[in-house]
Formats: structure tokens, C-alpha cells, sequence
């Protein structure tokens, strides 16, 4: 999410309801059923002790404490340990069926999986970009994922999500990923079909009017239980901020639970069965710190991410992290005192991606006169109740008490101050959440980076996500962790980077490692384009019908497929021999004919074209497919979609 947001532009109306367009050969998966029976699967347990508000508990034998980071969390290794040989026979499955030739994929994955270290080690980063990111990564991993309906079929990548270690997401991403493990590491199929033919990602209705849900008969008894939930942290004695109604009110369309889940940790995940048994990837959402008495998030901001296990940063500045199910606890210096109380219940799932979320806060924010159709007497309400709220810095989401006070003084900005400011994680323009991934201590080999940033004026990515990362770890803050070089904005337009996949740092040896430092992941860019739908929807657009719904999401799934094998029928294979580059280097196995035909063919060769790009209007890339681009659109266009949250809001507020 970049700071060219506000010129995202809206699809035509005559978008919203166009029929569903197929590449030259149809693809059987995202079928549309009305009277669809598919039952969800058990969703996560709760796991807090009273409902949405933190409560004390009794502390475990061995107080929670933080830890040094530099490497990963005991839990994580011994879930690692698991993981990795869970991967073993869905790997195997995928690049058999990749074909690629003169390569015994089976055979060679049987001899690296004994050791481990050497097999595959593979991640998928989702990026930020509200509804079009949760759809657009969602059409992604619904092609990488062996479960969705046609995803194993010839030119699909099913599987690949099975075989990955790792899952991250950052804002709309994260919403995408929070979803998917609240309900029991659901299939992006399920979550859009549910179940009886109602489905959990019902976005045609405003989150501020309110869901189509039992239960829930009308906008005042939402935002009633909405209001409620929060006013019982408040009363529990935890700062509340915008970020609580927000992360609740989404939650109601991300969480298959009454009331939208309160009592579901980010913890929760960590008492799933399909999850404690290593059977699927590990989840990361990532948020940014915001130094105090600043509004500014710049790319030496420390990096925080959240996992199952804890919460922290890998940053010099932080360098620690914190027990997640005891977050609100007072580890102050590291250690809760003998006579100091265990917190369980502040990482509420919806809290955590409410957090990696927080640049939503923003629009609530903004002078909402230019907001068309809104009373008088809510106006003057309205605007005094967000200046309040910009005055207090609730704008953002407060994490009171910090669970990093005293830790690390000389370097960590917040160590004296008892509250930790925290702001969505593509504030500092890295829009997808590669800092966890490439850290050499997870040994991660690819990243498979879907992009659906909105970096140019009709809402396409142009590569602004990867540059800042790599140009972060150009810095002191990156504490020599490296990144593959990634070439100018114009140049990712003018050489086509950023409307079909790219591979960057697949030479290994063009990397000088200095002492400590290991070859970073090879990234495997996967970029927003228009294949079968123009799927550029303004970030802050928050209304979505079925059918634009499904149709973003099929082109979500035809980017990860190239066209289900139409625009390159060797896709498949060239996706199994990124996901086999670094292994094969690590065991000296002479690289397949097939494979070398892929990177001469995907990976940047270093070539620059830095003269200034005219406006990006790129044209579907299938055969057969017609229609015009959304338009720029207009910040008085995109706000006015806005009218229905900004009024919710208000009315909200008039309930409490």
C-alpha cells in the first residue's frame, strides 16, 4: 500500500456484473455452485479467556520471558522439524507432475529429504492492497492449494501451497491469511463457495452496514455487538483504538463464528490440529513500528512480525520477541515479575490483522466532508469524533503495555515508553512481507511474492514493493541480511516486469557474502496483470458483488497459472525448477536442459530502461478476452464509495 493510493482508480460499472471470462481452455476450478454443500472444516479453538477483552490467568510453571532473536523460536524449530518432512510427499507429487524432462523429480526428492537441509524450502509472501490483494493472492493460493477443484490438472500448480513451509501476508494479505487459518487452514474455495451456498466472503454487503448473517438482522444490532466487544477490553483497563472496531468489524466476514469470533487468538492457530501436526504452511503478518512523536513510517522503521508462537522484530533496533499468547503482560526488561500477572487474550486474531491493517484507519481520518450524501448533524459529529481520535493517536493500534519496555535501550526507539505504536506493514513501501522470509536463518530457498500493490495511477504494481526491500537492506537496519537486486519503476514497465512473472537473484554467485552472510532466496515475482478481468480495484474500494468477487479471484488464479498453461504451456515446469534452484545448487546436481530454457527466459538479466514510462494501460494478456482498463477514476470517486463505512462509523460511535 503506497502512498499513491489515493489514485486508485474504481472498475467501470458495467465491470461489476460481466460474466466470468475463460482463457482459450476452460479452467475447471472456482466453479460457482448455488446449491453448494461443502461443509467448512473445524475452525480453530478459541483460546481466550474472556471473550474479546484480555484477562489475567494463572502463569505457567516457567513464566513466559522474551528472547533473544538472531534465530527461530524453539516452538518454531520443533514445528520446522515436523514440517519438513510433511512436505516431502506433496513435493514429490508436484514436480513429477511438473514434468520436467530428464529429471527424476521423485528420486531426487527421496535422497535430500533424509537430510532435510538439503530438500526445498519454499515460501509464499501475499501482499497488501485491501479487498484486491485478499482476492488477487487469494486466486493464487487457490492454483498453488491440490484442493481446489482442477487445480492438479495440466498447467495448474496445485500442490505447491502443500509443499511450502511458510505463508505470510501483510494487510489485505494478512486478512487473506488470518482467514484461511481461523477456520482451520480453510481452502480459498471453501471460504468463497462455504457451505448450502452461502458464502464466509460475503463482500457485497459494506462491513460498516453489516453482513448477511444469522443472526444479524440490521446495521444498529451490528455495530451494537461490534461496540460491545470493545467496550470490554476498555473496561478490562486496555487502550482501545480504531483498530479494535476495525479488525472486529472485518472479522465478521473473514471468521466462519458467531459474532465474528471474539474469543479467536492469533495463538488460536497454534491449537489447530491441522497446524500442530505440520500440515500446513507457517503464518506471518507483518506491521511496522512507529517511532514516537513521528507520523512519518520510513524504511529504517523496525519491522515487526507475528507468528503463532510470539511477537517481535529480527531488527537491530529490537532484536527480541515476545511470547504472542502473553502479550499485555508486563515484561517489563524481559521477564514478568515474581509477583507480576500473566495476560492471555490481547493477540485477538482480529487485533493482529487489524494491526498489519491499520492504513484503513486512514480514510477514517480524512476531512469526511468530501463525503457525498452524509447529514449535516453527522458531519460536525463525525469530524469532531476523528480529531479526537488523531489527537489521542488512536488512529493507529496501540500495544499497552509494551512488551518490549526496557529491551534493548541503546537502540530500541520505544524502550522507555509504555506503549508500542504499531502501523500497517506497507507503510514503509514494502508492500509484501518478505522481511521474515528472507531472513538466513529460516533458510528460506524461494518466495513465491504475489503483488497487488496499487503503485501506479490505474491501481497496477510496478515493482515498488521488491525495491524497497532490496533497497533496505542496503542499510544498517537490514543487520546484513541480503536481498536480490531489482532494477527502477520504469524500468519493471517499460521491460514488461511487472505484467508477467520475473525471477530475481537467480545466480547465486553474483552475491558477495561477507562473514555471517548466507545467499538470499531466489524471489519469484508474480504481479497483479489483467488476464481475464481488470482485477485493479481501488484499494479502499469496499464493496465487492459475487460475481466481481469470483472474477478477480479467477484472474487471480490465472495469473499464478498463466492461463492455466495458455500463455506458456511450460509454466508448471518452470515454477517446479524455481522451486528446485537452490537445492539443486546446494547438492551439485547438474540444473535440467528445461530449467536453464526457464531462467533465460523469467529471470532479470540486469538490463535497465530508466527512461520515464508513459501511463501504465496494460491489455489482457489472454486470447479472445475484450474490454477497456478502469480509469484513473477520481479521489472524489473513490471516497464516495467510502459514503457507507464513514456513515457506519459514525453511527457506531452513536451507539456507544
Amino acid at each position: 500500500m503506497h502512498l499513491q493510493l489515493w489514485q486508485s482508480s474504481l472498475l467501470p460499472l458495467a465491470l461489476l456484473n460481466a460474466p466470468l471470462l475463460v482463457s482459450a481452455e476452460p479452467i475447471p476450478v472456482l466453479q460457482q455452485h448455488q446449491k453448494h454443500d461443502l461443509m467448512l472444516s473445524p475452525r480453530a479453538r478459541p483460546n481466550a479467556p474472556d471473550g474479546y477483552a484480555p484477562a489475567p490467568v494463572p502463569c505457567p510453571k516457567d513464566k513466559p520471558k522474551l528472547r533473544v532473536a538472531g534465530a527461530v523460536s524453539d516452538r518454531e524449530t520443533a514445528w520446522l522439524a515436523k514440517r519438513r518432512k510433511e512436505t516431502v510427499a506433496p513435493m514429490t507429487e508436484f514436480l513429477t507432475r511438473a514434468n520436467i524432462p530428464g529429471f527424476d523429480a521423485g528420486a531426487y526428492i527421496k535422497k535430500v529429504a533424509d537430510g532435510v537441509k538439503d530438500l526445498p524450502n519454499i515460501a509464499i509472501a501475499v501482499s497488501g492492497g485491501g479487498y484486491r490483494a485478499l482476492l488477487n493472492g487469494g486466486g493464487f493460493v487457490a492454483a498453488a492449494d491440490s484442493r481446489t477443484s482442477g487445480a492438479t490438472d495440466k498447467g495448474g500448480i496445485g500442490g505447491l501451497l502443500q509443499s511450502s513451509t511458510y505463508l505470510a501476508g501483510l494487510s489485505g494479505g494478512g486478512w487473506l491469511v488470518s482467514s484461511i487459518y481461523a477456520n482451520n487452514f480453510t481452502s480459498v474455495e471453501e471460504l468463497r463457495n462455504g457451505k448450502k451456498g452461502s458464502s464466509i466472503w460475503q463482500f457485497d454487503s459494506n462491513i460498516f452496514v453489516g453482513p448477511d448473517l444469522p443472526g444479524i438482522l440490521d446495521t444498529p444490532r451490528y455495530w451494537a455487538s461490534v461496540a460491545k466487544q470493545v467496550a470490554s477490553k476498555k473496561d478490562a483497563g486496555f487502550q482501545t483504538s480504531i483498530t479494535d472496531y476495525w479488525g472486529r468489524a472485518l472479522s465478521y466476514q473473514l471468521i466462519d463464528a458467531p459474532d465474528g469470533g471474539p474469543s479467536y487468538t492469533f495463538s488460536s492457530i497454534a491449537l489447530d490440529e491441522e497446524f500442530s501436526n505440520a500440515r500446513t504452511p507457517f503464518p506471518i503478518l507483518v506491521a511496522d513500528g512507529r517511532a514516537p512523536g513521528t507520523k512519518i513510517i520510513s524504511l529504517n522503521s523496525t519491522v515487526y512480525e507475528f507468528n503463532p508462537f510470539e511477537m517481535g522484530s529480527h531488527d537491530p533496533t529490537v532484536f527480541g520477541f515476545a511470547p504472542i499468547e502473553y502479550l499485555a503482560s508486563n515484561f517489563s526488561n524481559g521477564v514478568i515479575p515474581s509477583n507480576g500477572k500473566c495476560i492471555r487474550g490481547f493477540d485477538s486474531v482480529s487485533y493482529i490483522f487489524g494491526t498489519s491493517s491499520s492504513l484503513f484507519n486512514a480514510f477514517l481520518l480524512q476531512n469526511i466532508s468530501a463525503v457525498e450524501g452524509v447529514p449535516d448533524f453527522l458531519l460536525e459529529a463525525g469530524t469532531g469524533l476523528l480529531e479526537h481520535f488523531d489527537d489521542r493517536d488512536d488512529d493507529i493500534a496501540q500495544y499497552v503495555p509494551n512488551p518490549f519496555l526496557g529491551w534493548n535501550s541503546k537502540t530500541n526507539p520505544n524502550a522507555n515508553r509504555i506503549e508500542l505504536d504499531l502501523v500497517d506493514g506497507g507503510l514503509d513501501l514494502q508492500n509484501i512481507p518478505l522481511h521474515p522470509l528472507i531472513q538466513p536463518f529460516r533458510n528460506v530457498d524461494v518466495i513465491f511474492a504475489v503483488d497487488s500493490s496499487a503503485d501506479t495511477i490505474y491501481s497496477w504494481p510496478n515493482g515498488t514493493a521488491l525495491r524497497a526491500t532490496y533497497d533496505r537492506s542496503q542499510s544498517a537496519i537490514a543487520n546484513g541480511t541480503l536481498f536480490p537486486p531489482v532494477p527502477d519503476e520504469h524500468t519493471f514497465i517499460n521491460l514488461g516486469l511487472n505484467s508477467r512473472p520475473t525471477f530475481f537473484g537467480c545466480d547465486s554467485k553474483n552475491f558477495t557474502l561477507k562473514e555471517g552472510q548466507s545467499v538470499p532466496p531466489l524471489v519469484v515475482y508474480i504481479p497483479n496483470a489483467p488476464y481475464s478481468f481488470n482485477s485493479n480495484a481501488s484499494t479502499f474500494d469496499p464493496t465487492y458483488a459475487d460475481d466481481r468477487r469470483n472474477s478477480i479471484i479467477r484472474n487471480g488464479y490465472e495469473v499464478a497459472t498463466q492461463g492455466n498453461g495458455t500463455v506458456d504451456s511450460a509454466w508448471t515446469t518452470c515454477v517446479a525448477c524455481a522451486a528446485l534452484s537452490r537445492s539443486l545448487e546446494r547438492t551439485g546436481t547438474p540444473v535440467p536442459s528445461a530449467c536453464t530454457e526457464c531462467f533465460t527466459k523469467y529471470c532479470w538479466d540486469g538490463k535497465l530502461d530508466a527512461k520515464a514510462s508513459a501511463e501504465y494501460e496494460p491489455k489482457f494478456k489472454l486470447s479472445g478476452v475484450k474490454g477497456a482498463n478502469s480509469g484513473a477514476g477520481s479521489v472524489k470517486a473513490a471516497m464516495g464509495t467510502m459514503g457507507g463505512l464513514v456513515i457506519g462509523m459514525i453511527g457506531m460511535m452513536f451507539i456507544l
